[in-house]
């Protein structure tokens, strides 16, 4: 269903106190829906993935880890609070929050996750596929 997108793009958080590079494969957007996302982005989040080896980090001083649940950790600056990565635990990538990549990123939406735990105060209507929960593994556009 999807399709791997080779972009070569830099990438930061707001204040610039962590900047990153991303060469290669990415996933398309996946839209996802779910309490921790909703909660850490203020609304739903867009995020591509690439492998770790992909995303170097130019500027990290401001870069902290928060472990958001057993199987996670998310990514952030902490002088300007921007949402950057989300780390799964034995996972061959790394997500990127689609926001924080510079424009133009010539990526595309692929589907929506989650989507039991949207707030009430939207629609998902843009006839992108809905999972209830993760996606399926071929979603993931990234080789283990």
């Amino acid at each position: 269903m999807s399709t791997k997108q080779t972009v070569n793009a830099g990438g930061s958080c707001l204040c610039g106190g962590v900047k990153y590079e991303v060469t290669g494969a990415l996933r398309p957007i996946v839209y996802c829906h779910c309490d921790q996302c909703r909660k850490t982005s203020g609304h739903f989040v867009a995020s591509t993935a690439c492998s770790p080896e992909q995303l170097v980090l130019r500027a990290d001083e401001d870069l902290r880890w928060y472990r958001s649940s057993a199987s996670a950790q998310r990514g952030f600056c902490q002088r300007c609070g921007s949402s950057l990565f989300w780390r799964p635990e034995g996972k061959p990538y790394i997500c990127i929050m689609a926001g924080t990549l510079t424009r133009p990123t010539a990526l595309s939406a692929s589907a929506h996750i989650y989507v039991h735990m949207a707030s009430d105060y939207y629609s998902i209507d843009d006839g992108l596929p809905q999972y209830e929960d993760d996606y399926p593994a071929t979603l993931t556009g990234i080789s283990a």
